[in-house]
C-alpha cells in the first residue's frame, strides 16, 4: 500500500500549522479533509488558512466546490484519488490534513460507496422534514439505514435516505484499503485549547459577519449557511436580527467546545491514532514510518 500521512485533531489545535511544517520537511504536499473548506468563499467561518499560508506549500481540494451544491464524501475520495496520483508521480508525500473524522475513516478504511447519483428535487423534498421525522422514516424503511450513521448531521440523513429510496436497500459498505496511513493528531492539555477556541474565535467574529453577508448577496439562503454549523449557524442568526451578537458567541463557543470534545471521543475510538505533543515529536514518528517497508 502507497503511505500517506493524516493529519487530524480537534478545531484549534494546530493542525494546518503542523501539515505545513511537516510537508517542507518531508518534501510533503497538502491535501484538505475538511467538509467544509472545500467550499469557496467559506474562508473565515471554516477556519480555512490564509491563501498566503497555502502558497508556502502546495494545498489541494480547498475552494474547489459551488457554496450552492452539496459536496458529498464519494466526491471526496474520487477527487483523492485523482489528487494521489498528481502527488506520487513528483514522488512527493501526500498529507491529508484536516478534522472531518468521516473522511478519515472512509480514507483509512477503504470505504466504497454505492453509485447513487444526487436527486436535487427529492433532496429538496427531505429538507422539509426534520431531522428527527427523516431518522424515523429510515427507521421504518430499515432500521439497518441507520448503521455508522452520524445522526446528527440532517445534510448525511437525508443522503442515507435519497440512497434507500433509489435503491430500496440500506447501502451497502465495501471496504478495501489502498493507503498505509500515519495518522497524527496534536495534543493540547483541554484547558489551553478551550481557551485557544475562544481566542480564534473572538478574533474571526467581524470578518465571519462580513462572510455571511456576501454569501446572502450571492443568493445562498440562511437556511443552507445556518446548515453548515457552528459559526455560520449562530451568526446567521445574529445577522438575522434573531440574537445579539453576544449570544451568537457565546451559544457559538459552547457549540464549538461540545463539538471539539466529540471529535476528540470520536478520534479516540479509531485504533492507529498517534497524539503528539509537537512538532519535533511528530517528526520523529513520521521518520520511524517512512522507514519501514508496506
Amino acid at each position: 500500500m502507497k503511505k500517506a500521512i493524516f493529519i487530524t485533531g480537534p478545531t484549534s489545535s494546530g493542525k494546518s500549522d503542523l501539515a505545513i511544517w511537516l510537508a517542507k520537511k518531508i518534501n510533503g504536499e497538502i491535501i484538505n479533509a475538511d467538509s467544509r473548506q472545500v467550499y469557496k468563499y467559506l474562508n473565515w467561518g471554516s477556519g480555512k488558512i490564509s491563501k498566503k499560508e497555502q502558497k508556502l506549500v502546495k494545498h489541494y481540494l480547498l475552494s474547489i466546490a459551488s457554496p450552492k451544491k452539496n459536496y458529498s464524501l464519494g466526491r471526496w475520495l474520487n477527487d483523492v484519488n485523482k489528487v494521489i496520483k498528481k502527488i506520487y508521480r513528483k514522488n512527493k508525500i501526500p498529507i491529508f490534513c484536516g478534522g472531518t473524522i468521516l473522511y478519515l475513516r472512509a480514507l483509512k478504511e477503504g470505504w466504497i460507496l454505492p453509485k447513487v447519483k444526487p436527486d436535487y428535487k427529492l433532496r429538496k423534498k427531505l429538507e422539509k422534514f426534520s431531522l428527527e421525522e427523516l431518522i424515523e422514516k429510515i427507521k421504518k424503511i430499515n432500521p439497518d439505514g441507520l448503521k455508522k450513521l452520524d445522526l446528527k448531521n440532517k445534510r448525511r440523513v437525508i443522503r442515507r435516505l435519497e440512497i434507500i429510496l433509489k435503491t430500496k436497500k440500506p447501502p451497502e459498505l465495501i471496504k478495501n484499503p489502498q493507503y498505509d496511513l500515519l495518522i497524527l493528531a496534536p495534543y493540547l492539555e483541554e484547558k489551553k485549547l478551550f481557551k485557544k477556541i475562544k481566542k480564534r474565535l473572538i478574533q474571526r467574529v467581524p470578518k465571519i459577519i462580513k462572510e455571511i453577508k456576501k454569501l446572502r448577496k450571492m443568493g445562498i439562503s440562511f437556511k443552507r449557511i445556518i446548515n453548515w454549523g457552528l459559526e455560520y449557524k449562530w451568526f446567521s442568526l445574529f445577522v438575522k436580527g434573531e440574537i445579539d451578537l453576544k449570544t451568537a458567541l457565546e451559544k457559538c463557543y459552547q457549540d464549538t467546545l461540545r463539538f471539539t470534545k466529540r471529535q476528540i471521543r470520536e478520534l479516540k475510538k479509531i485504533e492507529g491514532v498517534n497524539w503528539v505533543k509537537n512538532k519535533i515529536e511528530a517528526y520523529q514518528k513520521v521518520k520511524a514510518w517512512l522507514s519501514t517497508k508496506n
